[in-house]
This record gives C-alpha cells, structure tokens and sequence, in this order.
C-alpha cells in the first residue's frame, strides 16, 4: 500500500490517518492536514483497488452499490497494513484519528464496524454505510467521538441513509456529531472549518 508518512515532533502525539476520494490519491488529502489539527503525525494511504484507472479503497458493482465481501476483505488488509506501520514508523495505533472523504469515508467507516475499539475517533465527510447485515455486534466501550458531514444536495447520498447510519454508530457506543451541508457531494470550507472545530475539542 501506498503511503507518506509526516511525522510529529512529539512520538506520542495522535496521527491523522488521511484516506482520499474515489481518483484521490496519498498526495490528495495532505492540505487538509495543518487546517484540521497541528501538532500530529500524519498518515495518508492511497487506496489498493482501481476503477478506469481511479485508486479507490474498495470495489463497488454501481454508484452507490458496495461489494461488500471486497470491503470486508479491503479493511481487514487495511487494518493489518496500519498494524506493521505503527511498529515500523513509531506512531501510538490506539492513537489514530481517520479523515476520510467519500470512498475514504466508507472505508474508515468499515474500520469502526469491524475494528470497533481500533481508531481514537473518525472525521467521516460525505459518508455512506459501507456494510450492512454484519451479525456480530460492533460495540465500542472506548465511545471514540465520530464527526459526519453530508451535502444536503447531495446526489450521491441519501440523507434519510446517512442518518440512519449516524443512529447505528450511536447505537453501538460511538459519539457522533452530525452536520448538514448546503452543498453537494463536494467538500467546502465550511465542512473542514467544522471538523478542525471538533478535532480541537475532542484531542487538544
């Protein structure tokens, strides 16, 4: 797996894992960084599947429609990739916050269901639920915060699903903090404005 690796001056401060959008790649998302939070390490990955040429972190069969067995199979190896990094490059694995956009949402979004007690806390922009039917419970006792933003024109999501979604990560234990955007699918300022908002409050 592809990745850049920025680290902190104090090792035992939290990282910021940056997972792009569908065509992003680990480049993508390094501006966001220093606007959402200073003083960590930074992580972005560059997801392992290609769509017409487009990274991306897991298959889907059609807009909007997963493949779920590749998002579970995606997120396992994800998961087992961050495991031999944070020995490799030092950083505190129980100390990593996701930044997703889209895709990179998704996938960060799979790692709280099927890796629960795994991240410190999620910044999920414009997300959907990547997995439905899961039978084993996904209860956190850490109650990790979650922050969720969605474009209220967005015509990728649906914003009756997203809530839904915010409810079942609520359910299993998590704290999640929901906005609506007036925007689309695209991210603005005003989203990552927010989320520096929630990252300053929950890991200062």
């Amino acid at each position: 797996m592809k990745y850049i690796y920025q680290p902190a001056a104090n090792k035992d401060a939290y990282t910021l894992l940056l997972l792009h959008g569908t065509g992003g790649d680990e480049q993508d998302m390094l501006p966001l960084a220093p606007e959402l939070a200073t003083g960590f390490h930074v992580l972005s990955l560059r997801g392992n599947v290609q769509e017409h040429g487009m990274p991306r972190f897991f298959r889907r069969l059609g807009m909007g429609v997963f493949d779920e067995p590749d998002v579970h199979f995606r997120t396992h190896e994800m998961v087992h990739f961050l495991k031999e990094l944070s020995a490799k490059e030092g950083f505190d694995l129980q100390k990593l916050v996701a930044v997703g956009y889209s895709n990179g949402a998704n996938i960060a979004g799979a790692v709280l269901m099927l890796y629960p007690e795994l991240l410190a806390g999620a910044v999920l922009f414009r997300p959907m639920q990547p997995l439905h039917g899961i039978e084993d419970p996904f209860e956190t006792s850490r109650q990790q915060p979650v922050f969720m933003s969605s474009g209220k024109t967005d015509g990728t999501v649906n914003p009756a699903a997203t809530a839904a979604y915010a409810t079942l990560l609520t359910a299993n234990g998590f704290r999640v903090s929901s906005h609506d955007i007036n925007t689309g699918h695209n991210l603005t300022q005003q989203d990552i404005d927010l989320a520096a908002g929630w990252v300053k409050e929950n890991f200062s």
